[in-house]
């Protein structure tokens, strides 16, 4: 998506009824078409008068809401953040068979979880322990090392880096799961696309800065 003002609603990256039956295109269509146009109409209005912060990238905004001037750092802080949440949630999703974690994001994972059903399961963990809206996400450091945080509301993980976080609003599941926050949790796994989370990963280990030596 185009990284500073005026941004624009990425499109779908696969048809509507693609997810099914994990999640439903009338929920899939509702969630990116409304949801995610909103936050990104809503930050588009909240940054139109002020010409100063048209070149922040997303990233800035979301790291640095609370330097804007304080009519719109709360709306900034809201909607910037629901852009880049929403932005990593419909990239991370794939159509069925499940995939699988690859190298060197397998070994990391196996390092901090034990294995892939380590992993779910604290996932799963941290995603049902949101109370009321908000994410769970898989990290990675500025080392590559992984952790799993939660953010409540449209707060975003970084500086840390974002692998792929599930959605525990209610607008993410409450027309096919109503409240079957783990019903929608399992879906929700089952479409992970690893082979691109994998890729995210193994860019991110290519990019870091080189540890000073001692």
């Amino acid at each position: 998506m185009e990284n500073h003002y005026p941004f624009a609603l990425p499109p779908l990256p696969y048809p509507y009824d693609a997810l099914e039956p994990e999640i439903e295109s009338k929920v899939l269509c509702f969630h990116h078409d409304k949801h995610f146009a909103t936050y990104v109409e809503n930050l588009n209005k909240l940054l139109e008068p002020y010409p100063t912060y048209h070149s922040w990238t997303l990233n800035q905004l979301c790291e640095g809401w609370a330097n804007l001037p304080k009519e719109i750092c709360q709306g900034v802080r809201n909607n910037a953040g629901g852009v880049f949440n929403h932005d990593l949630y419909f990239r991370t999703l794939r159509a069925l068979p499940p995939s699988m974690p690859q190298p060197p994001l397998d070994s990391a994972i196996r390092r901090v979880f034990g294995d892939i059903e380590g992993l779910k399961s604290a996932l799963k963990s941290a995603s049902l322990s949101v109370f009321g809206s908000g994410w769970a996400c898989l990290c990675a450091d500025c080392g590559g090392d992984l952790s799993i945080q939660k953010v409540a509301n449209q707060d975003t993980v970084l500086p840390l880096l974002p692998l792929l976080c599930c959605d525990v609003w209610e607008h993410a599941y409450y027309l096919q799961y109503q409240n079957r926050r783990p019903d929608y949790f399992d879906a929700w796994w089952r479409l992970i696309d690893w082979p691109q989370v994998s890729a995210d990963y193994a860019a991110h280990l290519e990019n870091r800065l080189p540890i000073p030596e001692k």
